[in-house]
C-alpha cells in the first residue's frame, strides 16, 4: 500500500506548519475540538512527533489561539491611505467578515478568555486592547484627545461590537447593513456619555454625512 511521502522541515518551519493547520481547522470547530491526530496526519508526521514541537496539547492550543488572534488583527488593520472614518468603517466590515468566516475560531478565543486560563486571557486582552487603540487613534487623528474615562468606554464599545457580531452570526435577526449601522452609531453614543469637552462636535462628525455607518 502506498504511503504518504513526508516532507522534511526544520523544527521552526514544522512548528509553524502545525500551528497554521490548527488555525485553518478553527474555522469550523472550537479549540477544544481540534483533532491532533488529523493535524499530524496532514503534516505527514505521527501524533507523538507533534509533541516533539509542543510540550503539551495545551501549549499547542495556546499557540493556535495566538496565531488566530494575530490573523484577526491583520485582517482588521485599518487602511491608512483612507480618511480616518472610512478606515474605521472598513475595519468594522473586516471584523464582521472575519467572524462570519471563522465563527468557531473567534468563539474559542472569547470563551478561552473567560475560562480562567491566564495565558488565554492574555491573548484575548491583547487583541481587544489593540482593537481599542485603533479606535482611539482614529478619534485622535480627527483632532480629539480622549480622556481615560472616554478610552474606557471605547474599550466597552469594542466588547459590545464583539458580542453583537457573535449573536448576529448565530441568528441573523437583522440584515448586515442594519448591524453595521447599529455598531457605528453606538460609538459616538458611548463617547458622548463619557466626554465633557467637544462632545457635540464629535457626535456630529461621527453621525453626519461622513459617518462610519455603512452607506
Amino acid at each position: 500500500m502506498a504511503t504518504e511521502k513526508r516532507t522534511r522541515l526544520n523544527p521552526e518551519a514544522r512548528r509553524a506548519q502545525l500551528i497554521q493547520l490548527g488555525v485553518e481547522m478553527l474555522a469550523t470547530r472550537t479549540l477544544d475540538d481540534l483533532p491532533v491526530e488529523e493535524i499530524a496526519q496532514q503534516a505527514g508526521i505521527s501524533r507523538g512527533l507533534l509533541f516533539h514541537y509542543f510540550t503539551s496539547k495545551q501549549e499547542f492550543h495556546l499557540e493556535v489561539a495566538r496565531a488566530a488572534a494575530q490573523e484577526l488583527l491583520r485582517r482588521t488593520e485599518p487602511d491608512e491611505s483612507l480618511p480616518p472614518l472610512e478606515a474605521l468603517r472598513g475595519s468594522i466590515n473586516d471584523f464582521i467578515d472575519y467572524v462570519q468566516e471563522n465563527p468557531a475560531s473567534y468563539k474559542s478565543l472569547v470563551r478561552g478568555a473567560v475560562s480562567g486560563h491566564d495565558e488565554m486571557r492574555a491573548i484575548f486582552d491583547y487583541t481587544r486592547a489593540t482593537l481599542t487603540d485603533r479606535v482611539v487613534a482614529v478619534v485622535s487623528d480627527m483632532g480629539f484627545e480622549l480622556s481615560p474615562r472616554a478610552k474606557l468606554t471605547v474599550r466597552g464599545w469594542v466588547a459590545y461590537v464583539e458580542e453583537c457580531v457573535i449573536r448576529w452570526i448565530d441568528d441573523k435577526a437583522i440584515d448586515r447593513a442594519e448591524l453595521q449601522e447599529m455598531l457605528a452609531k453606538a460609538l459616538p453614543a458611548v463617547v458622548l456619555a463619557s466626554t465633557d469637552e467637544d462632545v457635540g462636535t464629535l457626535a456630529q462628525i461621527l453621525t453626519g454625512d461622513q459617518a462610519i455607518a455603512a452607506t
